[in-house]
């Protein structure tokens, strides 16, 4: 039998495709977070001016200059690695209120901000340097200020809560009071950046309880 035309097409079609190889499939999300977490780790080591782009692509395994598809400025990456600090921290927050609330909830969201370890530590260094970008540029201003007021809300949450349930001390200013423990907050993580030996975990242990002593309702 004479083999079609047909016949002959498919089997080149066949012969043509075999040992051609598939497009790699890149997971552009899963870049762009390796991308974050690697800004991280050099800020955490080296401060916001030690992490240059050429690093940051050699801290992901990538080569350099494939950032620029992902994050075309230092300024954009530094952002994303805020935000993806700040998300960690309310992953953990979420995890260790759970269940709970009032004052109880409170100190536990404190704690998860405190730089009580060696990762919480690290987070402050990366807030700290972003801290310094933001006072001079207007989005990251609001992007703090955002991440600052979604922290306001749920401090001024669970302490209603601890007012209707007889926890605080009749009278508390809670938005003042509010403010008060966020700036407690903030200022730790800068002490401990600068000073670890003066802010040791101890030591802010005991400045959170002085702080949440003060709102106790007194029996």
């Amino acid at each position: 039998m004479i083999p079609t035309t047909a016949g002959r097409s498919r089997g080149a079609l066949r012969g043509a495709g075999e040992g051609v190889a598939m497009p790699k499939v890149v997971d552009h999300g899963q870049r762009r977070q390796e991308l974050v977490e690697a800004t991280w780790r050099i800020i955490a080591r080296h401060g916001l001016s030690g992490a240059t782009m050429r690093q940051i692509a050699a801290e992901a395994g990538f080569a350099n200059g494939a950032l620029k598809p992902y994050f075309p400025t230092k300024a954009e990456l530094v952002e994303a690695t805020y935000g993806f600090v700040f998300d960690r921290t309310n992953r953990r927050v979420e995890v260790a209120t759970r269940g709970l609330g009032g004052l109880a909830a409170l100190e536990a969201f404190c704690r998860e901000v405190l730089p009580l370890d060696a990762d919480r530590l690290d987070e402050a260094r990366v807030v700290i340097s972003f801290w310094r970008e933001a006072a001079h540029d207007p989005r990251g201003a609001d992007l703090n200020n955002a991440s600052m007021a979604q922290w306001r809300r749920s401090m001024t949450g669970w302490m209603v809560q601890a007012r209707e349930a007889g926890e605080l001390e009749p009278g508390v200013d809670i938005p003042a009071v509010g403010d008060v423990l966020l700036n407690f907050l903030l200022g730790c993580q800068i002490s401990a950046v600068i000073d670890r030996e003066a802010t040791a975990p101890a030591g802010l242990e005991r400045q959170l309880a002085a702080q949440l002593e003060r709102l106790r309702a007194r029996c």
